[in-house]
């Protein structure tokens, strides 16, 4: 069984900084570093790196980003055929800030991501067979989202959305194509329009996004945990504690997990143990998909975790 992610993918130019600037604000940085990244990337290296077998359906442009792109993916034992290469068109590139505290604010310029298109979903339809989970991000266009959605919900095969950028009007016919929506706080509260800031409002979140059609809604709180509302239960769970020293995939890391512990048979209130477990672990290290958890050094995290 295997892991579909069809989405972004960007070359990452991070920089740390000792604060965050503010508006109109120059501050001095260090640490600069380029890697891979983008929402979609990520989460396939993510599930990849828990011994997940894991195909990615994207773009890359026609630059000197887009070997180092492909070369660092297969590096992580991801499929990559279905990378397609556009010639007029630059990679995405994600322009990232990240202080002293693990926080961060991130640039994105789409690039080749926006042409995702009607190409990619025929790759998609061939490659549905035996999938086990599609993994969706909101980095290319949301009509063709919503295409991937229709096609891997009529193959029988889960959904998993993970409504970012973050945005307050998806389409109302997204909503009951989709198995899992996974929205932070702040997407959350985009989506159904009040603040979301703590398990209370987290849980009417999920209620309400499940009343939209979603089956079930996994709200992520960061450091605070995560709340999972599905058709039978609304339950909270804590965060694993750990020193954040980068927050910039761990919401990736997250996907990653949760798409692994449902391809192993978890349900997904178990499997949403497993994607605390790797965006926790994701924190701990500086970057992106450098900073993906392994499965030894997962499975050994849960162990001393839940002994």
């Amino acid at each position: 069984m295997t892991v579909i992610v069809f989405g972004s993918i960007n070359a990452d130019l991070a920089v740390k900084t000792p604060r965050l600037p503010q508006p109109g604000e120059t501050v001095t940085g260090s640490n600069f570093c380029t890697s891979g990244g983008g929402k979609g990337a990520n989460q396939a290296v993510a599930a990849a790196r828990l011994g997940i077998p894991t195909h990615i359906i994207g773009r890359v442009g026609s630059d000197r980003f887009a070997e180092e792109l492909l070369t660092n993916l297969q590096s992580y034992g991801l499929n990559t055929d279905n990378i397609s290469i556009d010639k007029d068109t630059n990679s995405g590139i994600a322009i990232i800030a990240v202080d002293d505290r693990g926080q961060n604010n991130i640039i994105v310029i789409p690039g080749a991501n926006n042409n995702v298109g009607e190409t990619d979903l025929e790759s998609l339809k061939k490659l549905l067979p035996g999938a086990t989970s599609l993994l969706l991000q909101l980095e290319i266009s949301l009509p063709i989202v919503q295409k991937a959605a229709v096609i891997a919900s009529e193959a029988g095969v889960r959904v998993i959305l993970d409504p970012a950028p973050a945005r307050s009007n998806l389409p109302v016919e997204l909503y009951p194509l989709i198995d899992i929506i996974t929205p932070n706080e702040v997407e959350a509260g985009q989506l159904v329009g009040f603040p979301v800031n703590d398990a209370e409002s987290a849980m009417l979140a999920g209620k309400e996004l499940r009343r939209r059609g979603v089956r079930n809604a996994i709200v992520k709180l960061g450091a605070k945990g995560a709340v999972c509302v599905t058709e039978t239960d609304s339950i909270f769970v804590p965060a694993f504690a750990v020193e954040a020293v980068d927050t910039v995939a761990a919401g990736d890391a997250f996907n990653g997990g949760l798409a692994a512990g449902l391809d192993v048979g978890l349900s997904v209130s178990e499997a949403v143990v497993w994607g605390a477990a790797a965006g926790a672990l994701c924190a701990t290290k500086k970057g992106a998909q450098t900073a993906m958890p392994d499965r030894a050094t997962f499975d050994s995290f849960l162990r001393y975790q839940t002994k």
